[in-house]
This record gives C-alpha cells, structure tokens and sequence, in this order.
C-alpha cells in the first residue's frame, strides 16, 4: 500500500503552524490528525489523515495520551470494543496507545461512558 507522506507533511506543517493546543480530559472521544505513519502504525484516514482517538490521560496542556480507535471487525487481544462512535461499532487499538500534541486534536466527537473507559484503563495497564 503507498503512503501518502509528502500530503502528510504539509498537512503537518499547517497544523503545527495554525493550530491552537485543545482543551480536553480523559474519557473524551476526538477526531485526531494521526497522519501518516511508518509500517503498522495507526494511520489517520482520508485526505485530512484523521481517525478518531480516545483521551486516555491528559499529561500536560499540550500533550496527552491517546489510544487510537478502529471500526475494524478483526478480532485481536489487544483490541477492546468500547460501543458506537459516530454509528459504528469501534474498538480501541491499545497496543497503538502514544502521546501527541493537543494541537492534532480536531474537534471532539463523544465522551466514553465511565465503566467502558475504566476497562481500557485497566487493560492499558496490564500491557505493562
């Protein structure tokens, strides 16, 4: 599959200059610019190279954790189905779990109900 990374880069570079740094908290559900990534990364989609993200930890008023998610029927242990986001069924990718700049996140979509959100936590912490 061929990636688009010279679209990317200049995607990036707009958000970089442009974009201001969000407001969010954990449990939040957003449409995030993941861009273009090496190999097996967790790609953004579409021209604007977005896919939507659950905020797992805010770690500071720039960056946060995040776990991208995935409407992708494959079954997988490292994937832990969280319901409907935008009319789809998604699971969250934990093994893709990483930090990003608050200023990828595009607008927010939803906030994960309590008890799903703390499954992902708990299963987040037994990767380690």
């Amino acid at each position: 599959m061929d990636k688009d990374f010279e679209n990317w880069n200049i995607e990036k570079k707009n958000i970089h200059a442009v974009s201001m740094n969000k407001y969010y908290h954990p449990r939040d559900i957003w449409w995030c610019a993941l861009g273009v990534n090496i190999g097996f990364e967790q790609d953004g989609k579409d021209k604007d190279f977005q896919r939507p993200v659950l905020i797992v930890k805010g770690l500071s008023r720039e960056t946060c954790l995040i776990v991208p998610l995935t409407t992708s029927p494959q079954k997988h242990k490292y994937r832990k189905t969280i319901g409907s986001v935008t009319g789809k069924t998604s699971s969250a990718v934990l093994s893709q779990i990483k930090v990003i700049d608050t200023k990828r996140l595009i607008n927010k979509i939803a906030v994960l109900d309590q008890q799903s959100f703390e499954t992902i936590r708990k299963s987040i912490k037994n990767l380690l």
